[in-house]
């Protein structure tokens, strides 16, 4: 069903997507919560998010083209922090012009939406260029022709992976969830059992269901030095799980996540930001193989971690 403005109501039945926070253009609350977003992150629920622009402010301001253009945009991993505040980050993009085709140069969009609207975006530059100048705070780009793009300030440019944060003044914000994962298992950074059962999750697993997995702390490493860091669980789907039966350990390999220095709201900058794949075990073993952004280098790394595992 459709509302007044042809984009939807709160719910589509047949879908499964419900509509749980709208902000307005000034990111004001204008309908659900944001305390119903993160209780439903905090399940392990799907995160997308939909926004409205017209075509000559956002796209190509010489176009002339005044349509609006509908977005809506998956956010494949998330993370919950203090169990307050909600971040979704684009982790399969590339720069895209739509709808002629990409961007000038390769590259992944590491968009990153807060619960309130703030946004920001880092992206490694996959081109093989080499960096013209070292990481840092970099001057603010001329936005003069995007009336309704506010940078806050920029980082890195020249460097492989440049970022910047910033808001632009969408029509509307509305974020809907797709809340049907079952958890199923859950255990510390020991893989002592906390709830449910690892048989329970096996079983799923060998019907052929879906594996996501809740990580506790994972980025903790990047946190302030001065301050503990921020308690925060990310929430990732995995692409392939194996489990060993004389062993009894389950193991999964995450599909790609971006991590951030663990803060409300949550923002890019030098030294605050990296990207990769991590491999969990459900006793408590989480495997990293990390990418420096500046060098584009891997690095591998392991840290143990409550983790909570869903099904579907």
């Amino acid at each position: 069903m459709k509302g007044k403005d042809g984009v939807g109501q709160t719910e589509n039945p047949a879908s499964g997507w419900k509509r749980v926070l709208t902000l307005d253009h000034t990111r004001k609350v204008v309908e659900g919560s944001e305390k119903s977003l993160c209780e439903a992150i905090g399940r392990g629920a799907d995160l997308r998010i939909a926004t409205r622009f017209r075509h000559d402010e956002h796209v190509e301001p010489a176009s002339g083209l005044t349509e609006w253009v509908d977005e809506v945009a998956e956010f494949r991993v998330t993370c919950l922090f203090d169990r307050r505040w909600t971040i979704g980050f684009m982790t399969l993009r590339a720069p895209v012009e739509p709808p002629e085709g990409f961007g000038p140069r390769p590259s992944i969009s590491f968009f990153m939406y807060n619960q309130n609207g703030q946004q920001a975006i880092a992206r490694p530059m996959l081109d093989g260029l080499p960096p013209t100048d070292m990481p840092g705070p970099s001057p603010s780009n001329d936005w003069s022709a995007y009336p309704k793009y506010d940078e806050e300030d920029t980082w890195d440019i020249g460097t492989r992976a440049p970022s910047s944060n910033f808001v632009y003044d969408f029509e509307h914000y509305r974020f809907f969830v797709h809340d049907n994962w079952q958890e199923v298992f859950a255990h510390d950074s020991k893989g002592t059992p906390t709830a449910g059962t690892l048989d329970r999750l096996v079983e799923a697993f060998r019907d052929g269901c879906e594996v996501k997995v809740g990580i506790s702390g994972l980025y903790a490493d990047l946190a302030e030095t001065d301050a503990p860091p921020l308690a925060h669980e990310v929430f990732v789907q995995i692409h392939s799980g194996y489990y060993g039966t004389d062993r009894r350990i389950f193991s999964a390999g995450t599909h790609p996540l971006v991590r951030v220095r663990p803060r409300i709201p949550a923002r890019y900058e030098t030294g605050g930001w990296d990207f990769g794949w991590v491999m969990t075990r459900s006793d408590g073993f989480v495997a990293r193989w990390l990418c420096h952004p500046y060098t584009l280098q891997f690095h591998k790394s392991a840290v143990t971690a409550a983790i909570r595992w869903f099904v579907r």
